[in-house]
């Protein structure tokens, strides 16, 4: 039986005043599937990712998420409570140590208890290798490390997708690949994801499918074998070049 679509995009647009920034975009992502979504820089991925989680507004077709549509009477809070979003940049609480960061939304939104949540944190710290960090404050720690507390935060709510927008573009080189196991392992477990990402590597290993975009248009739409093996778009065999190149 074919795994239900849990992300769908249908004909979706978005422009800034009269820049288009996506154009008549339409994928499915299936529940336990992995999308990489690559391109050229400006060519619309980030903000793809930011529409499916109801950060940007778009302006034609629709985004459905886990059965529910995007759309002006969206409970957002709700939705995004089931989407798990990790920045380029990590966006944990200075102020709060690493325990308090991944606690706070499952006590305000998950309505959890301070002992439930704190439990649920500590599993997460174990599983993206940091169990010793609960009570660091984000300052002392690495790139690498931050940016897995990042997706330990994301877990923490249960969510059914999980979405990354270029999340080692700011990470040294050797912190690179402490991020990217960790994701492996989530792709390993069966969570549902859409990554924007330049890792090609990564891509080759852990996707089911590859979305390639430029200037806002999706060009392939492919397996992943497919996509390495023979892109059908010109600007995709280019792209694939230079990247693996280097």
């Amino acid at each position: 039986m074919t795994e239900p679509a849990m992300v769908v995009l249908d004909r979706v647009s978005k422009s800034y005043g009269r820049t288009p920034v996506l154009q008549d975009c339409s994928t499915q992502v299936a529940k336990g599937q992995v999308m990489v979504v690559c391109g050229p820089s400006g060519s619309g991925k980030s903000t793809m990712i930011k529409c499916v989680n109801g950060l940007e507004p778009y302006q034609d077709g629709s985004i459905t998420v886990d059965g529910v549509t995007l759309g002006p009477k969206t409970d957002l809070p709700k939705l995004r409570a089931r989407i798990g979003m990790v920045f380029q940049h990590f966006d944990l609480y200075p102020h709060m140590n690493v325990l308090q960061n991944i606690c706070l939304a499952q006590i305000h939104v998950l309505k959890r208890t301070r002992a439930e949540a704190e439990a649920r944190a500590l599993e997460l710290l174990r599983r993206v290798g940091l169990p010793d960090k609960a009570s660091s404050r984000p300052a002392t720690l690495s790139g690498g490390q931050q940016q897995r507390v990042a997706i330990a935060r994301a877990l923490a709510m249960d969510p059914a997708v999980m979405l990354f927008d270029e999340p080692t573009s700011a990470l040294d080189p050797e912190m690179v690949s402490e991020v990217l196991d960790v994701m492996q392992d989530l792709a390993q477990d069966g969570m549902t994801m859409m990554v924007v990402t330049h890792e090609m590597g990564f891509a080759r290993r852990v996707a089911h499918r590859v979305l390639f975009l430029d200037q806002g248009r999706v060009l392939e739409d492919a397996d992943k074998d497919a996509f390495f093996a023979e892109p059908r778009a010109e600007r995709a065999r280019q792209f694939l070049s230079k990247v693996l190149h280097h």
